[in-house]
């Protein structure tokens, strides 16, 4: 269990949770909050571009579909925005059938499909803050 290392020796990250569902994402800051990490929470694209705004997340979480800005429209507007938010690795969480095809238009290798096990969170957190590759969106296959 790698993430029982990271709570034991106290490595963390401030990693921000951009979900619409409030339950999953209190569950999801809970189970970082264990393993060692520092969470923060938005519930929607458009709170989430704020909360990096105020503070620039080592890592982000976040869920495809969502009201007023849906997580590919929050990716994409990190990576207009130029100013180093378009460096932070992002994971897709989703239920929704094609979520392989939507982290390629987001541009990222991190996602998992909704339901995920405690295990496989931690597993793809300590992965994407290891090798911190950071997303390159592709505006057309986000539609």
């Amino acid at each position: 269990m790698p993430w029982l290392w990271v709570a034991m020796w106290g490595l963390m990250a401030d990693v921000l949770i951009v979900e619409d569902n409030q339950d999953l994402a209190s569950l999801l800051a809970e189970i970082l909050r264990v393993a060692g990490h520092e969470p923060r929470e938005a519930h929607n694209g458009r709170e989430g571009l704020d909360r990096v705004a105020e503070k620039m997340p080592s890592l982000i979480i976040l869920d495809v579909e969502m009201p007023v800005l849906t997580g590919p429209e929050m990716a994409y507007g990190l990576f207009l925005r130029n100013c180093g938010d378009e460096k932070i690795p992002i994971i897709l969480l989703s239920g929704v059938v094609g979520l392989p095809r939507i982290a390629a238009g987001v541009g990222t290798p991190y996602f998992l499909s909704k339901p995920y096990s405690v295990e496989g969170i931690l597993q793809l957190v300590e992965r994407a803050l290891r090798e911190r590759v950071p997303p390159r969106p592709q505006r057309e296959r986000l539609a």
